[in-house]
């Protein structure tokens, strides 16, 4: 965030700033979505409170979206529609986990998921998944963190996981599952990315040969919690809705839990979100996914052509996460630093991700489009030969 302000001080200096900081998808909501609050507003539709875990509308179909694009089938009671992810995160952290419980995650990784575990009295034990681990946790990596300091009460996944990109296939997630039913760890799944993949993955799960959505966790662990948004497929960021799928006895739990927070998520945004399952919708989002397939490419040939290693093979969500060659400056942070003042490139440090090993990582989003990353690349050539 710190980053961003700075971009919007440079620009209104007159700057010429391509920010690839921001996990925000370009395009903004379906058009089905946008039609369906502009007739309820037309219609001066009563917004007052909802249900705590939203309307039921809205929960009937995320549950048939389960079936669609996964073959599970999702009771309408299992849905919590929550105010953006980072609702649901909260709301889940706090019904499923004590404080001291001690609750591992990868590293790099998401830095809210180990801010709220840690404003909430958990122990955040952070697992060091590195390129040889495909920077996602393994059976083994789980082991060696029980044996140097104790059990764990819960294990946070991430697929594709930000920063990197990288998803847990039906083999891996499948071993997790095995390895935490064994041991009596709470499953919590990051799923907000799904949907945004590049051909990587499960067909059998997503039940979408052509491209799978991602592995949902469901399929292999009922007693799994699922987190996901309207945010990153449908590019809906600013709208906060998001949710969560729960085992029956965190139902009643996280419905008290939501009552006393925020009373319920936005009810004109989950009035309007009931469109983003129609069929256009869909296929408005994954238009843009097969654009994003094409930044891809452009934003992996250029980190090479740089000379940044490693790289995240980036198999699914709008991120690169690679290693920078550092130069003159001490760390990724100073190295961020000097591009966007020298030459107009915002990218996030990975010490932002990472606080042990992040330090000679940035993280690029390729969500800007085409036009931005290619001139970014250039900028960044041209400032890497300074």
């Amino acid at each position: 965030m710190r980053i961003l302000h700075r971009v919007a001080q440079l620009r209104a200096d007159g700057r010429s700033v391509i920010s690839l900081c921001a996990g925000e998808p370009a395009g903004g909501a379906p058009g089905a979505v946008h039609r369906r609050a502009a007739q309820l507003h037309r219609a001066q539709a009563e917004f007052s409170y909802t249900p705590a875990l939203g309307i039921e509308e809205l929960r009937e179909e995320i549950a048939a979206h389960y079936r669609l694009w996964y073959g599970l089938r999702v009771p309408t009671e299992a849905v919590a529609v929550t105010t953006g992810s980072s609702g649901g995160f909260l709301l889940a952290f706090l019904a499923a986990f004590n404080p001291g419980d001690r609750v591992a995650l990868a590293r790099p990784g998401y830095p809210a998921y180990r801010n709220l575990l840690t404003a909430l009295g958990c122990e955040v034990v952070e697992l060091d998944c590195g390129p040889d681990v495909g920077f996602q946790p393994t059976p083994t990596l789980l082991d060696d963190a029980v044996a140097a300091s104790g059990e764990l009460a819960g294990l946070v996944l991430a697929s594709p996981a930000n920063p990197t990109g990288t998803m847990i296939d039906v083999a891996r997630m499948a071993a997790l599952v095995e390895w935490s039913r064994r041991r009596g760890v709470q499953i919590v799944s990051d799923e907000i990315y799904h949907g945004i993949t590049y051909g990587h993955g499960s067909p059998e799960a997503s039940g979408d040969p052509e491209r799978p959505k991602g592995v949902c966790a469901l399929a292999l662990e009922p007693d799994a919690i699922v987190v996901s948004s309207f945010s990153k497929y449908w590019g809906m960021t600013g709208w906060r809705v998001g949710w969560l799928v729960l085992p029956e006895r965190l139902r009643a739990p996280v419905d008290a839990l939501a009552g006393n927070i925020a009373l319920c998520p936005p009810a004109p945004a989950q009035a309007a979100a009931v469109a983003a399952f129609r069929r256009a919708s869909y296929a408005e989002a994954d238009t843009r996914v097969a654009e994003l397939a094409r930044v891809r490419e452009i934003a992996l040939a250029g980190a090479r052509r740089l000379g940044w290693d490693p790289i995240a093979p980036a198999d699914g969500a709008f991120y690169l996460y690679a290693g920078v060659p550092l130069g003159q400056y001490e760390d990724s942070e100073a190295w961020c630093a000097a591009l966007l003042e020298t030459h107009g490139v915002a990218l996030v440090p990975g010490t932002d991700f990472d606080r042990v090993d992040g330090r000679e990582f940035v993280r690029l989003s390729f969500a800007a489009g085409a036009e931005a990353v290619t001139e970014a690349l250039e900028r960044i050539e041209a400032f890497q030969a300074s």
